[in-house]
């Protein structure tokens, strides 16, 4: 039997494409969404350009016959637009909001088609967590987009602990590298463990083709720092290495993900001369109360929002540690940016550009939706490498979660990529008062 789905608008504005993702499902749209449609369409960022998408889409959709008796797609569903009569009155709820008139809608179709057939099925789609509640108050099934999430209890770490013979350990260390009969993603590591004694171990990264190597020198010591767990050391292991073009760390505050990333691009760039430059980026969203607008260019507004940034480099400027001379770190960091050889960019900007050859870390990847993740990632260009960090259990955005957020789907969409690497990081080594605050509060 076919499902009527009715969408709110944000599920639109998350992914333009989220009405091809029904299959042989029927989809509604109320008048409501497209008039919230109709006045984000001229927003200068990524909602803006998610409603003119789907506008156009709904438009090439209008051609093939009548929107509100409903459009066959190409995938089998579907797809008409609600004019007309709901039942907001009978909900309890307040017309004058779009939201409420959407589950209306919702709870009008219910009514309607279980009158006729009491097998009939009405889900309510929603990103807005209130949403979900008011209309499953009202008897509504309800639901959250499921196409891009993914289970973050059971998120790909980057690590597989197996336990062999102590023979084998010894082995690994006098031959660097050991076949493994398990299966593993590419560039997974792997913690070779005695299992007589857990103590006795060792730690090598799977090559794709069966077989563990060690982990490069390199990554012992990297521009001024020092890795602090094997995590840490797994990190930098993926984020020194050109073969690995894209590189996705996850983990609380404090475990290093930033620092890592930094130092490992200034290695790159400025030491081994193997990238142009360093382009950082991240998305503008405050936490808590907005400060407003802010005056000055863009670099001058730029500047607040990428001063964690700043007091990375630094610090790995300044020596990787408390230097007195922390001015000097920071003019040294400043005529960098001035000469151009680290770029700090607002996400609106890298749309429509091709980067090639730059060393890229986009900081705070989780308040990114999948789709946003995507537009990003498919600006590098050739010889360019791609870091996203960032901490899915600290999100910002009203609309995105530990298993909806672009961070996390790219850490399972990728997993089975040579291209990818990913490591979670547990331990905070930022400070005590730190690693405490990250598992207390």
């Amino acid at each position: 039997m076919r499902k009527t789905f009715v969408l709110d608008t944000n599920v639109l504005l998350h992914n333009p494409e989220s009405f091809h993702q029904f299959e042989e499902n029927i989809i509604v749209l109320p008048m409501a969404v497209i008039e919230e449609l109709d006045k984000f369409k001229t927003h200068n960022d990524e909602l803006g350009r998610n409603a003119r998408h789907v506008i156009r889409e709904l438009d090439k959709l209008r051609l093939r016959g009548s929107l509100r008796s409903g459009v066959d797609m190409d995938n089998g569903g579907t797809l008409r637009i609600m004019v007309g009569k709901d039942l907001v009155e009978e909900t309890g709820l307040t017309r004058k909001y779009a939201d409420n008139r959407i589950i209306g809608v919702a709870y009008h179709l219910h009514r309607q088609l279980k009158k006729s057939d009491p097998n009939a099925v009405v889900i309510f789609v929603s990103k807005d967590i209130n949403c979900r509640l008011k209309a499953s108050a009202l008897g509504l099934e309800v639901q959250d987009l499921e196409g891009q999430k993914v289970s973050f209890d059971d998120l790909y770490s980057g690590l597989k602990t197996i336990h062999v013979a102590p023979n084998i350990v010894d082995k690994f260390y006098e031959e660097h590298h050991a076949p493994i009969e398990e299966e593993l993603y590419p560039n997974q590591f792997v913690l070779l463990q005695d299992a007589a004694n857990e103590k006795h171990s060792a730690i090598g990264k799977h090559d794709g083709h069966g077989k563990v190597g060690m982990l490069s020198p390199a990554s012992e010591h990297c521009y001024n720092i020092k890795p602090r767990s094997k995590e840490q050391r797994m990190a930098l292991e993926l984020l020194l290495s050109t073969n690995v073009q894209i590189v996705t760390l996850v983990g609380k505050a404090g475990t290093g993900k930033t620092l890592l990333a930094l130092a490992a691009a200034l290695e790159m760039v400025f030491t081994n001369n193997l990238y142009d430059k360093i382009l950082v980026t991240r998305p503008i969203i405050p936490m808590g109360k907005d400060i407003g607008y802010l005056p000055g260019t863009k670099d001058n507004k730029l500047a607040h929002w990428m001063q964690p940034i700043f007091d990375n480099l630094t610090y790995l400027m300044s020596g990787g540690h408390d230097d007195p001379d922390t001015i000097g770190a920071h003019k040294r960091v400043e005529q960098l940016i001035d000469e151009g050889d680290i770029e700090l960019e607002a996400l609106t900007y890298i749309r429509g550009r091709s980067i090639p050859k730059q060393y890229i870390i986009v900081d705070e990847a989780q308040n990114l939706t999948p789709h946003e993740v995507k537009t990003i990632i498919s600006r590098a260009g050739e010889g360019t490498k791609m870091v996203l960090t960032g901490d899915p259990q600290q999100i910002d955005n009203p609309y995105l979660d530990a298993e909806s957020n672009g961070l996390s789907y790219a850490v399972e969409r990728l997993k089975e990529s040579s291209l990818h690497g990913h490591v979670t990081l547990h331990r905070s080594e930022r400070s005590s008062l730190s690693a405490v605050a990250a598992e207390l509060l």
